[in-house]
């Protein structure tokens, strides 16, 4: 159980940030303007899972595309962990399709392998009418401008911080989960394989009883530069301390309006 627990919380590390709040387009507006973001096409970020001083398993995320959902041009992400022992195996993947003017989510999609156990949902989220409707059959409202896990990051990393504030939000997509509050904590270098770094050290708190709850001890390194690079995750356990630590930054391509064929 604690193996289990050990690695597929890694995966939560890289998806769990609370959100800016940010104005929803109208359909008139779709076309005007790009929202400025810093990712791009083919960006991919990859990791090494660490639990303590051991190698345990491989993680990234990447901007994949931009594939059209419900009739709105979307981002669309994948993040993928793998690890395991020879006793426990994990092998989760989750695919968010963000909407490229409101950056909210339109699409969800879980695929989890975590030693017996598997889950396969997809979500589908009407943002006009605020409602998710799940592969399952299950329907549930959702606040505006929801965002699901996997694009939780991808978005934290447009929003401009002040060393010192907490910023409290209601973006998730689980309404009994808001709000979500965000502590911006220093400025620290950090060295990992990818190179050193000069970061932003924030500290994500949801309502939940787990790594994220009140009084823990999780931490999250963005680069302080105009990419926001997740560099380091890093949280401590009663069982241990996990990591993820950056291997390798593919930049991508910036999306402008002529690549979604803009009138």
């Amino acid at each position: 159980m604690k193996i289990r627990l050990v690695l597929s919380v890694l995966f939560v590390l890289a998806t769990a940030f609370p959100l800016a709040a940010q104005d929803g387009a109208s359909s008139s507006e779709e076309w005007s303007e790009l929202p400025d973001v810093p990712f791009g096409i083919g960006e991919r970020l990859s990791y090494r899972v660490k639990f303590g001083p051991l190698e345990v398993g491989e993680a990234h995320m990447s901007v994949v595309g931009i594939d059209t959902i419900a009739g709105h041009p979307t981002y669309h992400m994948e993040f993928a962990i793998k690890g395991g022992t020879f006793f426990y195996k994990l092998d989760d993947k989750q695919e968010s399709w963000l909407d490229v003017f409101r950056l909210a989510s339109r699409r969800y999609l879980q695929d989890l392998h975590q030693g017996d156990w598997e889950r396969f949902r997809v979500y589908e989220f009407d943002l006009e009418n605020r409602v998710y409707h799940r592969s399952d059959g299950i329907s549930d409202s959702i606040p505006e401008l929801a965002l699901d896990d996997a694009s939780f990051i991808y978005f934290v990393r447009t929003v401009p911080m002040e060393i010192g504030a907490t910023y409290t939000w209601e973006r998730y997509f689980r309404l009994e989960r808001n709000p979500t509050i965000l502590h911006v904590l220093r400025r620290e270098d950090v060295q990992v394989p990818a190179g050193e770094f000069a970061t932003i050290v924030v500290r994500p708190i949801i309502k939940t009883r787990g790594i994220y709850a009140e009084g823990g001890e999780s931490e999250v390194y963005l680069s302080d530069d105009e990419h926001r690079i997740p560099v380091l995750l890093t949280t401590n356990l009663k069982i241990g301390s996990l990591s993820l630590e950056l291997t390798e930054y593919v930049p991508g391509e910036k999306l402008t309006l002529d690549m979604l064929g803009a009138p």
